[in-house]
């Protein structure tokens, strides 16, 4: 029986075990520049089989939250080279997930004269956090057949720099209402060009930009996220056609691995899961608690080869040992997740003290 504490082998990789750090935004980067602090909290994670970085915007108008880190400058590659040194030098393997907000951000987010872009202009419902207080999002500026292709060579680029900066591969981000997601959605693709209206177009932008990537850095360094998740102001009234569409296409490309992020359908999951020909990653579904103990079945029963871990990695960075131990574990302060210092953050002790 495989278990959650055996090795996996992802592209070129070999993972010590099953036990994953999800991506998880936290806010604490200075303009746009990872700091010593984000070293140290990576590394202090660096006993996952994987981690997998917060998410990281590929261009300047691909940011939709204030503190959020890049990798679009030399200075960002130079900066997140001093954070995966630290993750290597600790035998840990750390991805880069490439998140582009979308229409899901502000203005006052962005440069001068820049407004958020999507597939449409259709704006979410909802408000985004700014450092000017909450904001209610904007009707984005709709990509044009230029941009949208200008946008996925951005990926590519920031695929390139990822690896330069040491990263040993990257994961696209591709669910919770974000840019790749927004093209997936018909409520927020309304376009009638090659990208919108059909399913074989609604995944195409998906599909390109993990084909520009892959033409970057390789198959075996790249990966992606995807998952029916409504966060956003998403609606998916079908997603199984889309998903599995998607997903076809997707095995062409022989990725590192795929990681579903599961919402109420689990039905989904299980025929995406049947459907991926590569390793399977999932962020499991859990009500009113993280990811823990109770779910390690779900790599014995074979429903997912790798499990990915959000609030129990924040709060446990020996996670691995706390599992194997069957705990005790450390409660996640929510109060510190987003913005701050060192206080939840770096602060959390391990078993070892």
């Amino acid at each position: 029986m495989t278990t959650a504490f055996d090795p996996i082998d992802i592209g070129s990789l070999r993972l010590a075990n099953r036990i994953v750090m999800a991506p998880m935004t936290r806010s604490r980067a200075t303009e746009g520049l990872p700091t010593a602090l984000t070293a140290e909290y990576y590394a202090q994670r660096a006993s996952a089989g994987l981690i997998i970085s917060e998410g990281i915007q590929p261009s300047v108008v691909g940011q939709g939250y204030p503190f959020t880190p890049g990798l679009h400058s030399q200075a960002q590659v130079d900066a997140w080279r001093v954070v995966t040194d630290a993750v290597h030098a600790k035998g840990g393997r750390i991805f880069a997930q490439l998140m582009h907000a979308g229409r899901v951000g502000h203005p006052v987010l962005l440069p001068e004269g820049q407004v958020p872009v999507g597939p449409s202009a259709v704006a979410a419902t909802g408000q985004v956090f700014t450092p000017e207080g909450l904001k209610d999002f904007i009707t984005p500026h709709a990509l044009t057949g230029d941009e949208v292709r200008q946008t996925i060579a951005d990926f590519a680029t920031a695929a390139r720099n990822a690896i330069a900066a040491g990263f040993d591969g990257i994961e696209l981000h591709g669910t919770t209402g974000y840019l790749i997601h927004q093209f997936l959605a018909p409520n927020s693709n309304q376009r009638t060009d090659e990208w919108g209206g059909s399913v074989e177009n609604r995944i195409r932008f998906a599909v390109e930009t993990v084909k520009a990537v892959v033409a970057e850095i390789g198959a075996e360094r790249t990966a992606i996220r995807i998952g029916a998740v409504p966060f956003n102001d998403i609606s998916e009234p079908e997603a199984e056609p889309t998903y599995l569409a998607l997903v076809a296409e997707l095995n062409k490309f022989g990725l590192a691995f795929l990681h579903f992020q599961e919402d109420t359908d689990r039905e989904l999951m299980q025929l995406v899961r049947k459907e991926f020909t590569g390793p399977f990653f999932l962020n499991p579904r859990t009500v009113d608690r993280p990811t823990g103990q109770e779910d390690l079945h779900l790599i014995e029963d074979g429903t997912a080869d790798v499990l990915t871990f959000g609030a129990g990695f924040l709060a446990n960075p020996d996670l691995p040992a706390r599992l194997a131990a069957g705990g005790p574990y450390n409660e996640a302060d929510r109060a510190t997740f987003y913005g701050g210092d060192a206080k939840g953050y770096t602060d959390y002790p391990t078993l070892a003290g």
